[in-house]
């Protein structure tokens, strides 16, 4: 065999290893986040069905430590996963996914030009912006409209929901978005950043190997 063949198949085994270990590690990553996806919890002054998880977190470190494409492999992959018990039609998943990976795509991509702490903090504070603004846009004109006719709840009964929950400043779909999905977002975007910035450097040695 000549030097020439031998260094090719050198170069496809290192390949076929990284790909194996790419694999691996993305889907322990989207292990995690499925499991967390599970442990939901409801906020005050927020309806029902709209709950909070942590399963953002995995993925923001799977956008710091893999990229921002990955991170939206993984988005895509536990929204997916929970498909089979969900109430909500696959709306919440849908939502879930579009607006979990503007948060870690954006994140991601600014990460990936910017590595360093500072750039970590501009990255995490863009993505929960960002993930705001398409939360505002996505349910104003797609999601809640959606939600309605799909799982037949209508709108004056997501209001009623959320006022009797204590947010009596919902009276309307704008000041549903308003006083509900911008909060959440943001409340979202800053718990799950807080969270990276504590765990990251703790965990960035397993990440990247």
């Amino acid at each position: 065999m000549s030097e020439k063949n031998t260094s090719i198949g050198q170069s496809g085994r290192l390949e076929a290893r990284k790909r194996a270990h790419w694999v691996a590690k993305a889907g322990l990553l989207a292990a995690g986040a499925i499991l967390l996806m599970y442990l939901e919890l409801v906020l005050p002054f927020m309806p029902a069905f709209l709950k909070f998880d942590f399963s953002e977190v995995v993925v923001l470190l799977a956008a710091f430590s893999m990229g921002p494409l990955t991170a939206v492999l993984i988005e895509l992959v536990k929204n997916l996963a929970h498909l089979p018990t969900t109430g909500t039609g696959g709306v919440g998943e849908l939502a879930n996914f579009v607006i979990g990976s503007a948060f870690v795509g954006t994140a991601g991509l600014i990460y990936r030009n910017m590595k360093s702490r500072r750039g970590a903090f501009i990255a995490m504070g863009s993505g929960t912006l960002v993930m705001t603004l398409f939360a505002c846009v996505i349910n104003y004109f797609i999601m809640i409209p959606f939600y309605v006719e799909v799982v037949g709840f209508p709108l004056p009964a997501i209001i009623e929901a959320t006022q009797k929950v204590g947010n009596t400043l919902v009276t309307s779909l704008e000041t549903l978005i308003l006083f509900v999905f911008v909060p959440f977002n943001l409340f979202k975007g800053l718990i799950v950043s807080l969270i990276v910035a504590i765990i990251y450097k703790r965990v960035s040695p397993i990440l990247h190997r």
